[in-house]
């Protein structure tokens, strides 16, 4: 832990760390950026929840009055819900807005920054960035997979948005050697969707497997992340054909409108929305908590593994 870096620690995750609980760390961009107001607070609390029944603490992490508060109480949870226009902060932002001080939402790469700092191996996300459609004029490529490459956190979450190019975010991760294991499916997931139609490079449904695959990553000398998968429930999920129709419609749509950049994927994602009239809010709120569980188990796996190391 660098002790130079403004780092809070709710009582809870202190106390979790120094008697080697297992916690999963959470993005706070779920709660500035999601649902509105109270929704958004009550998703946090049963994504929280989710992590518990997996048998770990979570760890919802922020950017608060110049410092990374490590673990949101409850009240922090109601506040960062209830103000508006609190700004999205990625690793590429966080040495500007912890200098400036202020509040911020930590993405998936800022909070792989703060739980590698914190001492925390594991985070949950319902879905990754990756390579946009049409990187190869726009170089659009989500500072996730940049960040993969450089924090040591084992990331558990539903794959990658559709909108996305999966073909190209898989590639991308195999060129810097971030393994992916799925969880529950033969196939990468794509986020809505149970199968992006791409199989995954490793399947293991065992948790204590995972856990032993995540540990043996680490021994070999690698400093990056390792990324387990899990499919939506198959009653919450988004056909494959019917978002394919979608988000090729959207596409020319933003292309002919002239949308272009970050633009594109709020364009793509409110268009999605639209579509299945709802159905994506409700497979959104479905991964988050299957992800957080599954995160949840694989910490306790991986924290009763070290403690067998150990004796």
């Amino acid at each position: 832990m660098n002790s130079a870096v403004p780092l809070v620690f709710s009582e809870e995750i202190s106390d979790a760390l120094a008697t080697g609980k297992p916690v999963v760390a959470l993005e706070s961009n779920v709660i500035t950026h999601g649902l509105p107001y109270p929704d958004n607070a009550a998703t946090a609390r049963k994504v929280e929840a989710a992590v518990r029944s997996g048998g770990a603490v979570p760890a919802t992490i922020c950017v608060d009055d110049g410092r990374i508060r490590v673990g949101m109480t409850d009240a922090d949870i109601e506040r960062f819900a209830s103000t508006p226009g609190i700004p999205k902060v990625s690793s590429r932002d966080l040495p500007v807005v912890l200098a400036r001080g202020g509040m911020g939402a930590t993405t998936v790469a800022s909070s792989l920054v703060a739980a590698e700092l914190a001492g925390i191996p594991f985070f949950a996300s319902a879905g990754i960035g990756g390579v946009h459609r049409g990187a190869e004029r726009t170089m659009d490529i989500s500072s996730d997979l940049v960040q993969f490459t450089r924090s040591k956190v084992a990331v558990v979450c539903a794959g990658a948005k559709k909108i996305l190019d999966l073909g190209l975010t898989m590639e991308y991760l195999e060129t810097q050697c971030v393994p992916i294991i799925s969880c529950g499916s033969d196939d990468f997931p794509a986020f809505y969707c149970v199968s992006s139609g791409l199989r995954s490079p490793h399947r293991i449904d065992d948790v204590a497997l995972i856990a032993a695959a995540i540990e043996t990553h680490w021994a070999l000398g690698n400093e990056n992340s390792i990324l387990i998968t899990a499919p939506i429930g198959q009653a919450d999920a988004i056909g494959d054909d019917e978002v394919e129709s979608v988000i090729a419609g959207a596409m020319a749509a933003a292309d002919a409108e002239g949308v272009r950049g970050n633009a594109i994927t709020k364009y793509l994602m409110r268009a999605v929305d639209e579509a299945t009239e709802g159905r994506s809010a409700k497979a959104n709120m479905s991964v988050l908590i299957s992800t957080a569980e599954l995160a949840g188990r694989l910490a306790a796996a991986h924290a009763e593994l070290r403690t067998k190391d150990l004796s």
